[in-house]
This record gives C-alpha cells, structure tokens and sequence, in this order.
C-alpha cells in the first residue's frame, strides 16, 4: 500500500470517529440520561456577563487621638454619617495629640490606599499642609475640622478648597473665662494653661480667655503656660504655676483634660479655693462642675463636628457644593459655686 493510500485511510478513520462521538452527544441531548447532561445545564445557567458591582466610597477620618473622649464623640458622630450614607469609614488616630509626625503617616497611608476622602482634625496648624496637599493632588477629597489649619500657609503651599467645620474658639473661652472672671472683686492673679502652641484653636482660646480677663480690672494675668491638652501635663503645669504664684487665685484651662490635671493637684495641695474653667464638656468633669471644683466648660459638639465632616466630604464627592466655613455653636455648661 502506498504512502497516499495510507493518509487517506488514516483521515477517513479520523472522520469517522468524530462523526460517531457527535452522534452520541446528539442522542444524549435528546433525552439520554448521560451523566454529562448536568455539567452542560449547569455551564448554561451562568450569565454571559455579570453585572459589576458598584465601588463602595471611602473616607478617611484622620483624628488626634481617642485617648481624649472628645474624639471618641467626634467618631460617634461620624459613625452616624457612614451608616446613613452607606459609605466605609476609615478611622485613624495618633498615639497622642501631639503626635503630629504620627497623623503625617496616617495621611501618607490613606494616600497610598486610595480613599476618595480624607477629614482631619488635625494636631497642628501647619505642619500637615503639605501631605495634605499631596494628598489633594492624587485626587483625595479633604475636609478641615475641629483645628483650623493655618489658611495662609495653605494657600501658598497650593492646598485650596478645603471647607473648615468648627466653633468659635475665640468666643468659646470667653465664655467661658468670663463665668470666673465675673465672680473676682478684689486684686486677684490669674494664669492660662494653653493647648499645643502651633494649634490654632488653643491660640484662639488663649486670646478669648486674655478677653475675659481684660474686661475685669481686678485681674492681672501672670502666667502662661502649655499643658499640651493632657491630664498629667496639666497637673505639672499646675502645680508649676501654684509654687511660683501660691496667691493666685484661678486658672483657665484649654481643655477639659488639663482641667482634670489642674483640679487634681488643687485638690491634693489644698488650693479648692483657686476657680477653674475649662473647655470641651466631657463626660469625665461632670463631677467636678456639680462639687463646684470647676466652675465652667464648653460644649463644642464633638458629635455634630465628625457628622457634619464626612457629610461634607461625600457631598463634595457627588459634585455638590459645601460652605467653606461653618460654625458650629458653643454651649456654655455652669458647675454650682456661682456667686
């Protein structure tokens, strides 16, 4: 037999063979109980296409820290915004508020991440503008609230568009220095404990308490230190400005945190008389404004603040315009030793 003959049989046996398997799957379709018939129903049921799921949008909340229980507010109100908007809410913090290089990496880690948006509380006025602004620059959304940062800064650095949620500082802590600076009516010394100094809301608390003070002629300011918004920086300070002044008479705090540290060394060295105000209204100090240890704080609405930031930032996601600046109100809380 020749080498063509022996090709030709070789694609006749081929088709034949074929021709027979396709037969048998011919039968099987038409009602054979082959066990191949569930394989193709169940191939056959899977859409072409499927539809793709829309992206959840993100946001960032960039906090101080949740060692002060303003921010733990701040989060609950936040947690409110994502639960009505059905949007993933990223919630990161610093060790401490002075942690300001810690917020950097944070902010640097949302970047890297992809968030659609960032809001920042943030621990300095100036120092996070320009991670800020880069992060701006990827196309991340961002929201300023709580601490203003530093607008001229800002703008020459390039960061624009950054609506601001907060209080008046300002007003705030003459509110509330006013209730003690009220109850002076002899020759009385009186001291600042301020927050961080580069912080532009412990700057504004510092000039509206200097405002209160002023409007009593009684009163003479004679110091000024940082308690750096904490407890234990506040006793040291405290007890630093009771050992230079024992005469003195009341102490206004940046904060409530710094207002406990205060209280406590007034407390153990027997200086109860000494009148303390404060700022932030936390659950914490209830107990000394009803014993009367603590004459005064401001409720800033921490909760309102956290809603109202991711409210804005998903706003500015769907194209809709915000405020540039909303303030928000202060309420003035009394303790019991009123004149």
């Amino acid at each position: 037999m020749s080498a063509t003959h022996c090709i030709h049989l070789s694609l006749l046996r081929g088709f034949l063979v074929t021709f027979f398997v396709l037969a048998l799957v011919g039968c099987g379709a038409a009602g054979s109980s082959s066990p191949s018939l569930p394989l193709i129903e169940a191939t056959s049921a899977i859409p072409a296409t499927a539809p793709a799921a829309q992206p959840t949008v993100q946001i960032g909340l960039v906090m101080k820290t949740l060692t002060n229980p303003f921010f733990i507010e701040m989060e609950r109100g936040a947690r409110r915004a994502e639960a009505e908007l059905g949007i993933e809410l990223i919630v990161k913090t610093a060790a401490q508020e002075t942690s300001i290089d810690q917020q950097i990496a944070i902010v640097n880690d949302l970047i890297d991440t992809q968030v659609d948006a960032i809001v920042i509380a943030p621990g300095d006025s100036t120092s996070l503008i320009p991670v800020l602004y880069e992060a701006q620059q990827a196309g991340i959304t961002i929201v300023n609230i709580d601490n203003r940062l530093d607008m001229s800064v800002a703008a020459n650095l390039g960061l624009v568009g950054v609506p601001f949620i907060s209080v008046d500082n300002e007003a705030g802590a003459y509110d509330s220095a006013r209730v003690i600076s009220d109850q002076v009516t002899t020759r009385t010394k009186v001291a600042i404990m301020q927050g961080i100094p580069t912080a532009q809301n412990a700057i504004d608390r510092e000039q509206g308490a200097r405002r209160a003070f002023r409007g009593n002629p009684n009163i003479t300011v004679v110091a000024t230190a940082s308690g750096f918004w904490k407890i234990d920086e506040g006793y040291k300070v405290a007890a630093q400005f009771l050992t230079a002044h024992p005469d003195l008479g009341a102490i206004f705090c940046a904060n409530d945190m710094m207002a406990l540290g205060t209280i406590r060394f007034l407390r153990e060295h027997g200086h109860d008389h000494v009148l303390v105000a404060a700022f932030d209204n936390l659950q914490e100090v209830q107990s000394a404004l009803q014993d009367g240890s603590l004459q005064a704080t401001i409720d800033q609405q921490a909760a309102e603040q956290g809603y109202l930031g991711i409210q804005y930032a998903y706003k500015m996601l769907q194209g809709e315009t915000v405020p540039a600046e909303t303030m928000i109100p202060t309420l003035l809380v009394t303790g019991t030793r009123q004149p």
